[in-house]
This record gives structure tokens, sequence and C-alpha cells, in this order.
């Protein structure tokens, strides 16, 4: 969502950063082009004009100036400014109440209240197990209150049965009654929306919230929407109280603006964003976290949490024990690529890498998007169970009986082998380290991270096994590869992170950047 303001950002303090000192025109000059591309970005007027003043007053400071590194100094203060805008501490949804917990969700049509309604109610179910009823109040829209009850299937959440010919206001009385006699922990009310604000949905929305005296109500907004979903948020805040804000469709090419400005605006939180359309899509909002993306620092610890969550723990546990071995099959590297996939894959993880903004010309020329790994875990699934146990046996003949299978190329199958060979290298050489290994793919160290100090031997371990693969890459590439990011900036350490139950990192890692099929290198 804030991909082209992160890119016009960080191109602006990348000027900044670049000199040894900085004048008043200096940071002048910089803020200006900040103002312009919140602007562009549709953040509000007094938002951006309020910011930059923040900003400008802080970077002309005297401390700032004579500073070893201004140009870094003032990356962090418009960092810690953007933090202050969208709120400096996430805020989740709050069930301290007593039960059932009415939850009201109100917004537009078409900004996908419904099917949000049934991410948080699946949300609560899975991750806090919670027992949820939810409650279609719109008998406007047609079928709509029949959608909500098709979502309650698809997610396994209960629904309030379908009473024809009765008012919002009374659907939901009988949905808080049916909470409390069902010991329902919360009740989710569903809302009609409009496709603009008027007196009727207002009056309407107001009742609603007199019966139910919901603890939360959430205001569900498209990201797509712009500077108007600014004066949706204030409608409702001043008709009808809103407790937080819930953006939809951020995983799609909006400007980011509305984001911005919604916070500044309302004084509200952002609690959720909808970054996909798959039930777990669903993320909760850091403020810091998002201005690192924004800044192009990436936001490595949203990356391990999704790690964490996705992890098969009794799979990573088997690896662990054929790792100590040093043993590490094919069937082994398709379980990581699984586990790739289900973090979000190559655009998921490296978007949340620092650094990787900078060369995203260059990881587009190379191909490095998620058709990558279902190649290769095509190519994998091709092979007999005796390849993928033994793949010394692969000769030319099976090689080609493979291509052939998963509609590939042997250069293809070449490739992959040869990525399967260095990293069972590496394991090999990790297996030596067996209480660091345990902890790296979760097999006994309840989740302990490495210390610095296995760390770095793992990484000098890392760099005796392949010196030439970073040498392989234009220099370009290997010129913006980050090998250290400076020191207090949020968001940022020294490296490339490793993730947990990822084996020794991603899948293909050498000297600490992913060495897939399709990355240009030398010609032959």
């Amino acid at each position: 969502m804030f991909q082209s303001l992160s890119d016009r950002l960080s191109g602006i303090l990348d000027k900044l950063t670049r000199r040894g000192a900085l004048t008043e025109s200096d940071v002048a000059e910089a803020m200006r082009e900040v103002r312009r591309a919140l602007l562009e970005a549709d953040v509000a007027l007094d938002v951006v004009r309020d910011f930059t003043e923040k900003v400008k007053a802080k970077a002309v400071g005297q401390e700032v100036l004579r500073s070893v590194t201004p140009g870094q100094m003032v990356v962090k203060i418009v960092n810690d400014e953007l933090v202050a805008m969208l709120g400096s501490e996430s805020s989740t949804i709050d069930l301290h109440a007593a039960p059932p917990v009415a939850i009201m969700m109100v917004g537009l049509q078409g900004s996908g209240k419904t099917t949000t309604t049934a991410k948080i109610a699946k949300r609560l179910t899975d991750r806090d197990k919670k027992k949820v009823l939810m409650a279609s109040l719109d008998v406007r829209r047609p079928a709509a209150q029949e959608q909500l009850r098709v979502l309650g299937d698809q997610t396994g959440v209960d629904t309030l049965p379908i009473v024809a010919g009765q008012t919002p206001q009374q659907i939901a009385k009988r949905a808080l009654d049916a909470g409390r006699l069902g010991g329902y922990d919360v009740v989710i009310l569903d809302t009609a929306g409009r496709i603009h604000i008027d007196e009727e949905l207002m009056r309407e929305s107001a009742e609603v919230r007199d019966i139910a005296r919901p603890h939360e109500t959430l205001l569900v907004a498209d990201s797509l929407t712009g500077q108007d979903a600014v004066n949706v948020a204030k409608s409702f805040d001043e008709r009808v109280g809103i407790t937080g804000i819930v953006l939809t469709r951020a995983d799609g090419d909006a400007r980011g603006g509305a984001a911005l400005s919604m916070r500044a605006v309302t004084g509200k939180p952002i609690k959720l964003l909808g970054v996909g359309e798959r039930w777990d899509e669903l993320e909760d909002f850091h403020p810091a976290r998002v201005a690192s993306r924004i800044l192009g620092m990436g936001d490595v610890v949203s990356l391990v949490e999704k790690a964490a969550q996705t992890i098969d723990a009794e799979k990573a546990t088997k690896i662990a024990e054929k790792m100590k071995k040093g043993v590490f099959d094919l069937d082994d590297m398709a379980e990581q690529l699984k586990q790739m996939q289900r973090i979000g894959g190559m655009s998921g993880v490296l978007g949340m890498l620092p650094g990787m903004g900078k060369i995203k010309s260059q990881i587009a020329e190379a191909n490095l998007d998620d058709s990558i790994l279902k190649r290769q875990h095509a190519i994998i699934t091709s092979m007999t169970p005796h390849e993928r146990r033994n793949p010394k046996v692969l000769d030319a003949k099976r090689k080609r009986r493979i291509a052939a299978g998963s509609g590939t190329k042997v250069e293809d199958v070449n490739k992959l082998v040869k990525m399967h060979r260095q990293m069972a290298d590496m394991m090999k050489s990790l297996g030596r380290n067996k209480g660091m290994l345990n902890r790296l793919v979760g097999g006994g160290g309840r989740g302990a991270a490495p210390s610095e100090a296995e760390m770095a031997a793992m990484q000098e371990e890392l760099g005796k096994l392949d010196p030439k693969a970073l040498e392989q890459l234009p220099q370009e590439l290997k010129d913006a590869i980050p090998t250290g990011m400076p020191k207090g900036l949020p968001g940022l350490s020294g490296g490339m992170p490793k993730l947990p139950g990822l084996g020794a990192g991603l899948p293909g890692l050498g000297g600490g950047f992913p060495k897939f099929p399709g990355l240009p290198g030398k010609k032959k």
C-alpha cells in the first residue's frame, strides 16, 4: 500500500544521508519534497503541514546540524514523527468486558465490512479461543444476511439464524439475547452500509449502538478510498462514536494517505489491516513497524512473528534430528519451500527485509517472485521418493523426465540440484553446533533465539562454505546489499535475519542473500 510513498521518501532521505554536513536550506528543501510526496499520497493537507513543521523544527536544531551523521539523525526524526502520526503504540481489539462482548462493525457499502467481520470472527476463534456469534443487521442489501451465513459456514463460526421481516434494531436485540443464552464470548454485529453517508444511515447506526452498547465500534474503511476516507471517519466518529479503524485492501496499490490521515484526524487507532483475501490475512497494525516499512527499513519483527506462527513444530523437530546427522534431502527442501510460501512467499519476505527497496529493480530483473517457489516445488514433486532421498542418482535421463513432468527445463532441474547441494553442505556445518541448531529450527529451544556469539559463529561458517556466491551478482546489486545498519534507527539490525523454523534461514541462503534460479550471474 505504501510502495509509491516509500520510494519517494527513501529517495529524498537518501540524498540527506549522503551529505557530510547539513545546512538549514538543505533541510528546508528536503521538507518541501516530503510535503509534496505526502500530498501526492492523498494525506490530508492539515496533517501534512503539521508533520513537516514538527520535523523541520527538530531537524534544524544545533544538535542535528552539527551531528557526526546529521542525515541519519534526520531520518530518525522523520521516523519518530511518522510513528507519532500513526499512533505511537499498537492497539488491538479490546475484549476486557463482561461476556458477551459486543463488537459493532460500521462503514460504507463496498468497503469489505462483511468479509472483515468473518475474518475477525475466525481470528478471535482460532487465536484467542473465543466462542463467537456473528449477526447481519443489513436488511437492505440483497442477500447480505445470507452472505454472512455462508461466510460463517466457511470459517466455522456460528451465525444468528435469519428471521425475515425484522428491523436492524430487533436483530441486534435478538443477537445479544442469543449471545447470553448460548454462552458466547463475543457477538459481532455487521451493520448496513450505504454508497454514501446519509442521515438515515447515521440514525440507524446510532439506534443500534444505543441498543447493543458495543464495547468496540470498528469503522471498516477501504484503503483505496483516498482522502474521502477521512471525511467518512470523522462523520461516523461524530455521530456514532468509533473506537478503532480497520483498513481493508492494504495489499493493493493504494497510496497510503488514508492510513496516515485517519489516525491523525480522528485520534482513533488503526487496529487491523486487511492484507489479502484469505481468512488469515488480517494483521495487527503496529505504527513503528509500518513507519519502518514506509522508510524502506523493512519489518523483520513482523516477518519473524509470522514465521513463528506458521512453522509446524513437529516437522521442524524432525528436520532438526536429520540435520544433526548431516542429512538434508529434497523432501526436507520441499518442506522448506512450503514454509516459505506460508510466510508470504518471496515477495512477502523480501518486502520486509531492510534495504530491499533500494535493489527493487534488480530483484524484478531476477524474477524473484513466488512462481520460483512453485516451480521448484513442482520439480521436486516430479521426482520419485527414491530420487528425493538420494539426489546423487539423478542422471541426464532422469533429469529429462523430471523436467518434462514438471513443465520446466533440464537447466532448472540442474539449478535446483545445485542449490540443494549447497544447502546440504550448510546443514552439515551447522550440525556441528547442535545447541544452536536446535534453536534455529525450533527443535528444543522453545523459541529462544541464538545468542549474538552463536549467530557470529554461524555467519563465519557460512562464509567458509561458498566464498564466491556473492561474486556472481552484478556489482550494483552487491553494493546495495546491506551489510550493516546504523544503530539507533527503529526496525534496523546488523545484517540479514534468520527465521526460526526455516533451517538456517531462507531456502537457498548462502552468504546472506537468496540465490534462486533466475538471479543474473556471470554469462558463460
